[in-house]
C-alpha cells in the first residue's frame, strides 16, 4: 500500500512483485491481526496523512527549535482528533500516532507512556481520583523523572532524596549533589508541569529505597518553574530532536504526604513505613515500556529492511558477466547475506512483540487478582528481549544503510534519522548489558532450583532438562527440520546457563565475595542471557508459524524465513554449538550449505516480504524505499528542496569566499 501506487512503477520492482510465490496481503493480515484490523489501520493512516494540518517540510530541513514546536503542534492535533473521532484502544491509537508523527518523536510521549501507566498501577484509588482524571484529560502534563546525571540503570545508586517530616506530614524533595540532577526524562525540559520523581525514601532515620512521588514543577497559570525547582533542556542529542529531554534539580521542595504513590507501600502520618506485599509489584510500568520497546525495535527493523530490499532491486551495479546488463544489487549473494537474515529477524521480532504485549496484559490481569507467580519470569524475559531485539535492530539498521551504498548516507534514504532515533533503545529504560545481567540473575536462580528437582514452567521450563554431558553421536541431523533447530537452541541456552551458574559457584568456592564472583563471571552471564533470548525468539517464531492462520504459500515462505533465522544464528554463533560437540563440523558445513540455498529461496519473495509490512511512502519517509521504485528522479527533487538551494549564490559567498578569492587573485 502506498501513495505512489498511482504512479508508474519501476519495471524491476514490478517484476519482483509479479514473480512472488505468495500474496503479501496474507502476511499483512497475520502481522496486524486480521483483514479487519488491516483495513482499520489503513483508514486511520489515511486520516492522518490526508490531514492538511499535519503537512510540513522534510524534517532534515528543519531546525531543532522548529522540530520541537512541530512536535507539540502535532501532539495537540493528534489528541484533539482522537477525542473528536473517539479513536480508542491501544492498537488504533498507536496506528494513528505513527501516521501522525511520521518518524518524529513526540514531546509528550512519556506522559502517556510512563506517567499515566504508573498512576494506574501504583496510585491508590484516592490518588487516582485526584490525579488520574487530570492526566488522562491533559489538564496536567507529566513526565517520569528517574534517571540522574550520575546514575541511570543502577536504581539503588540514585541520589535524589525524599525525607518525611511528620510534623507537617510532608516529604522534602532534595537534590543533594550535581550528579543527583534528574537528567534525560522526555518532556521535562520545556513541556511538563508535573513529574513522577523517583527518590530515595527516608523516614524515621532509615532509607527504604526508591519510591515515586508526584511533584508539581511549573505553574499551571504561566508555566514558570515553582520555587526550589531548577529545570531546563539538556541540549541537542544524537537523535530525538523533537523531544525536550530535560534536567531537574530540587532545593528542599515540600510536597504533601499523599503525593507519594501508595498502592503498594505506604508512609503513615507518624512516619511508619509499610512495605509492599511484593517488592516487584512496582515493575509493571517497566515491563510495559520494555514490551513497547520490543515492538518498536521490530517496527524499526522492518522499515530499514523495506528500504534496503526495495532499493537493492532498483539499483543496478557493476558487471556480473562481461557484456551483460548490470545486475540488480540484490542478485549478489553478499547483499542477500547482509539483508535476508535481518529480514527474517524483523519477522521473528514482530511475532515476539505480539507475545510480549499479550503476555503483559495477561500478567496485569493476574496481578490484579493477586496472582504474582509469573511476575519474576516475565520481568526477566522483558529485560532480556528489550536488550536482544534493540541490539540486533541497531546494528541491523546500520547494515541496511551501508547496503544502500553512498545514497544510504543521505537523509533522503530515511536511514540516518531512523538509526539516530531507534538506537537510543539500546540505552534508555535500562542499558542493554545491565538488562542481560538482570535476565541472567533470574536464569541462574532457576538453574539452581532445577538442580534441587524444583519444577520449572513457562519460558524457563527447559532448564529442568539441561544435559550435563555432550550429546554427540546422534548421526547427522536434518538442520532444515525446525524442531531440530529449536532443540539446538534449547541445548545451547541450557548449557550456557549451566556453565555460568557453575562458574559462579566455582568463584564463590575459591573465596570470592558474591559481588566479585558475579563480576568475574559477567561476560559468561551475558552470553547465557543472550542465548536464552535467542532460544525464546526461535521457539516463538516456529510456534507462531505453525499456528498461523495463513494459506499454504504464505506458510511456506514463513517456514523458509524461520529456517533462515535459526540457521544464520547457528553459523554466527557456531562456537557455542560446536564447543561440546552438540553439532559437528560436518553439520556446520551442512548449515552453511543450507544458508546459501535459503538465501536463493528468499530472493524471489524478498520484495513481497517487505511489502507485507504495509508501510506507506509517507510513513516510510525514504526516497530509496519508495513503493514505486522511482528513486533517482525523486532523489533529485528532494535535493532541490535543500535550504542551501534557495538562492544560486549563498550569502556566505559575499561575506567570506568572494573576498578570499579576490585576495588570492591579486597576488598573481
Amino acid at each position: 500500500m502506498s501513495s505512489a501506487k498511482r504512479t508508474k512503477t519501476n519495471p524491476d520492482l514490478q517484476k519482483e512483485r509479479d514473480g512472488a510465490s505468495f500474496n503479501p496481503f496474507s502476511l499483512t493480515c497475520l502481522l496486524h491481526g486480521g483483514e479487519e484490523n488491516v483495513e482499520r489501520k489503513r483508514e486511520l493512516e489515511r486520516l492522518a496523512l490526508d490531514d492538511p494540518e499535519l503537512q510540513h517540510e522534510h524534517l532534515s530541513f528543519l531546525s531543532r527549535d522548529e522540530r520541537y514546536t512541530l512536535g507539540l503542534k502535532k501532539t495537540i492535533r493528534f489528541l484533539n482528533k482522537c477525542w473528536e473521532l473517539d479513536i480508542t484502544g491501544i492498537q488504533d491509537v498507536n496506528t494513528y500516532r505513527r501516521a501522525v508523527f511520521l518518524g518524529m518523536l513526540e514531546p509528550l510521549s512519556v506522559h502517556y507512556g510512563m506517567f499515566l501507566p504508573t498512576l494506574l498501577s501504583q496510585a491508590t484509588e484516592a490518588q487516582q481520583e485526584k490525579w488520574l482524571s487530570q492526566a488522562l484529560n491533559y489538564a496536567i502534563i507529566g513526565t517520569y523523572a528517574q534517571t540522574e546525571m550520575g546514575h541511570g540503570t543502577f536504581l539503588r545508586g540514585l541520589e535524589t532524596m525524599a525525607t518525611y517530616d511528620p510534623k507537617t506530614e510532608e516529604f522534602v524533595l532534595h537534590s543533594p549533589t550535581l550528579s543527583s540532577a534528574k537528567w534525560w526524562p522526555g518532556g521535562l525540559g520545556k513541556s511538563s508541569n508535573h513529574a513522577l520523581v523517583l527518590a530515595q525514601l527516608y523516614t524515621q532515620g532509615q532509607c527504604y529505597g526508591m519510591h515515586p512521588f508526584i511533584v508539581q514543577l511549573r505553574s499551571t497559570e504561566d508555566h514558570t518553574p515553582l520555587p526550589g525547582i531548577t529545570i531546563g533542556d539538556i541540549g541537542p542529542k544524537f537523535g530525538f530532536d523533537e523531544v525536550d529531554n530535560g534536567f531537574l534539580m530540587m532545593d528542599h521542595v515540600r510536597i504533601p504526604r499523599e503525593n507519594m504513590l501508595m498502592k503498594h507501600s505506604q508512609v503513615l502520618p507518624d512516619g511508619t513505613y509499610v512495605k509492599p506485599a511484593n517488592s516487584k509489584l512496582a515493575y509493571g510500568t517497566m515491563m510495559l515500556v520494555r514490551s513497547y520497546i520490543v515492538s518498536d525495535a521490530a517496527q524499526s527493523l522492518c522499515r530499514a529492511c523495506t528500504i534496503a530490499v526495495r532499493y537493492s532491486c532498483v539499483r543496478r551495479q557493476s558487471e556480473m558477466k562481461p557484456g551483460e546488463p548490470e545486475p540488480q544489487v540484490l542478485d549478489y549473494q553478499t547483499q542477500q547475506y547482509k539483508l535476508f537474515p535481518l529480514l527474517s529477524a524483523a519477522y521473528a521480532f514482530y511475532l515476539a512483540s505480539h507475545y510480549m504485549m499479550n503476555t503483559y496484559f495477561q500478567l496485569s490481569g493476574n496481578i490484579s487478582q493477586g496472582d504474582l507467580s509469573q511476575l519474576p519470569e516475565i520481568h526477566a524475559l522483558s529485560a532480556g528481549l528489550k536488550a536482544f531485539t534493540t541490539q540486533v535492530m541497531s546494528s541491523g539498521i546500520d547494515t541496511c544503510r551501508m547496503a544502500c551504498g553512498g545514497h544510504g548516507y543521505s537523509h533522503a534514504s530515511g536511514l540516518p534519522l531512523l538509526f539516530a532515533n531507534a538506537t537510543a533503545g539500546c540505552t534508555y529504560e535500562g542499558e542493554n548489558t545491565v538488562m542481560f545481567l538482570q535476565t541472567a540473575r533470574y536464569l541462574v536462580k532457576c538453574y539452581g532450583a532445577s538442580r534441587t528437582n524444583e519444577k520449572l514452567s513457562g519460558t524457563v521450563a527447559y532448564l529442568s532438562r539441561v544435559q550435563t554431558a555432550a550429546v554427540a553421536g546422534k548421526g547427522i541431523r536434518n538442520l532444515l527440520d525446525l524442531e531440530e533447530l529449536v532443540g539446538a537452541y534449547q541445548h545451547r541456552a541450557a548449557r550456557l546457563v549451566g556453565m555460568a551458574a557453575n562458574q559462579l559457584q566455582g568463584q564463590a568456592k575459591a573465596g570470592k565475595s558474591p559481588e566479585d564472583a558475579w563480576n568475574s563471571c559477567s561476560v559468561q552471564l551475558v552470553k547465557c542471557a543472550q542465548a536464552h533470548c535467542h532460544f525464546f525468539v526461535v521457539r516463538n517464531f516456529v510456534d507462531a508459524v505453525r499456528t498461523a492462520d495463513v494459506d499454504d504459500a504464505s506458510r511456506a515462505v514463513l517456514n523458509t524465513l524461520s529456517q533462515l533465522y535459526a540457521i544464520h544464528g547457528i553459523i554466527e554463533n557456531s562456537g557455542d554449538f560446536l564447543e561440546d560437540t552438540y553439532l559437528t563440523g560436518q553439520e556446520l558445513q551442512q548449515a552453511n550449505s543450507h544458508l546459501a540455498s535459503l538465501l536463493a529461496k528468499v530472493r524471489p519473495d524478498a520484495v513481497a516480504l517487505v511489502d507485507a509490512f504495509d508501510f506507506t511512502d509517507e510513513i516510510l519517509q525514504s526516497v530509496l524505499g519508495r513503493y514505486d521504485g522511482n528513486v533517482y528522479e525523486n532523489l533529485y527533487k528532494w535535493a532541490k528542496k535543500s535550504p542551501l538551494n534557495k538562492s544560486q549564490v549563498h550569502e556566505s559567498y559575499h561575506k567570506y569566499l568572494r573576498p578570499f578569492l579576490q585576495q588570492n587573485r591579486a597576488k598573481l
